[in-house]
């Protein structure tokens, strides 16, 4: 499969890295555990990557900043099942300190993504004004 744009982007690769270890392990857990607080912190964190493509493919800054606020969200949602899997006693200590570093760096890129999707060059609206003049 080829590669697309937004399999280059950073934030993406981080999403996708977050993504894959929550995956790996929720899949240790109990199944009750799995399929309750498990089910929806896959689902959580697996929307973060998939809204960062989404909005890459739309093609309007408009409609890629509105699934980059989308893909915070669910980095927030993906956080606050982390904080149920950890007072449930589901994570080690290893995971939790891992999972700490990745969401951090995480939201930090995600963040500053979401900053120059809005960011417009001055020259090219300079110029774009200086044409209608």
């Amino acid at each position: 499969m080829d590669r697309t744009n937004f399999e280059t982007l950073r934030v993406y690769q981080l999403a996708e890295a977050l993504e894959d270890r929550i995956w790996e392990i929720v899949m240790t857990w109990p199944v009750f555990a799995r399929e309750t607080v498990g089910r929806q912190l896959v689902r959580s964190a697996d929307s973060i990557g998939a809204n960062i493509a989404e909005g890459s493919g739309r093609g309007s800054l408009k409609d890629n900043r509105r699934f980059v606020h989308i893909a915070r969200g669910s980095l927030y949602e993906t956080k606050h099942w982390l904080r149920r899997a950890y007072q449930r006693k589901l994570l080690t200590p290893e995971q939790t300190d891992s999972l700490k570093e990745t969401m951090h760096a995480l939201t930090l890129t995600l963040n500053g993504y979401l900053r120059s999707q809005g960011r417009s060059k001055p020259e090219s609206n300079h110029q774009n004004l200086r044409s209608k003049i």
